[in-house]
C-alpha cells in the first residue's frame, strides 16, 4: 500500500505525538518504579518529544534501511541495531545539550554509569536504546500502527496547535528556572 505525501506525512507527525505521549508514560512509570523523583518532561504537557523524534527516525531507518539491503534478516537486524544505537545516542547528546542551552538545566546525568561520555549518554544506556529499538520495530510499531494509522487529520492539527502553544508557553515561562 503506496500513501501520498500528506499521507506520510501525517503517519509521521502521529508517531511524534503518539511515542512521545508513550515516552512520558514510560519516564514517569520507571520514575515512581525506581524512586528516583524525576520530571519525565521538559514541557507541560504530557509529552517527551525525544521519544517521538527518536521513534520516527527508528521507523525511517528501520523502514528503507530493511527494504534495500537484501540481506538475511537477521543480519539486517543486528546492522540497525548498531546504526539505531548512533543515531539515538547523538540525538540523546544533541537534546541534552540543547536543553542545557534553552532552559539551564541539566536533564539527565549519566555521569555515575561506568561507561560514560559526559553526563549525557552512556554505553549502557546506548545499548538499552539498541534492545527498546528493535522491540519498537518487531513488537510494539506494528500493534500500534493500527491505531496511529486511523487517527483523524483534523486530530493531527489539533495536536499541532496545542504542541505548538506548549512549547512556546515552557520557553516563555522558563520552566525550569
Amino acid at each position: 500500500m503506496t500513501q501520498t505525501i500528506i499521507g506520510d506525512n501525517m503517519y509521521y507527525i502521529n508517531c511524534f505525538f503518539v511515542y512521545s505521549f508513550l515516552g512520558f508514560l514510560f519516564e514517569t512509570a520507571v520514575s515512581k518504579f525506581t524512586g528516583n523523583d524525576f520530571n519525565s518532561g521538559i514541557l507541560f504537557g504530557p509529552i517527551t518529544p525525544i521519544y517521538g523524534i527518536g521513534v520516527v527516525l527508528i521507523i525511517v531507518i528501520s523502514k528503507y534501511f530493511f527494504l534495500n539491503l537484501h540481506l538475511p534478516r537477521w543480519i539486517e537486524t543486528i546492522i540497525v541495531f548498531f546504526i539505531l544505537i548512533l543515531v539515538l545516542t547523538f540525538i540523546e547528546w544533541l537534546g541534552g545539550i540543547l536543553i542545557e542551552k534553552l532552559f539551564g538545566v541539566v536533564f539527565w546525568d549519566y555521569s555515575h554509569l561506568k561507561w560514560n561520555w559526559g553526563p549525557y549518554i552512556s554505553l549502557e544506556i546506548s545499548l538499552v536504546w539498541g534492545v527498546l529499538s528493535l522491540l519498537l520495530i518487531y513488537i510494539i510499531k506494528p500493534f500500534l500502527d493500527s491505531v496511529v494509522t486511523k487517527i483523524p487529520v483534523y486530530f493531527t492539527y489539533i495536536f499541532i496547535f496545542v504542541f505548538v502553544i506548549d512549547v512556546v508557553a515552557t520557553y516563555v515561562n522558563k520552566k525550569f528556572m
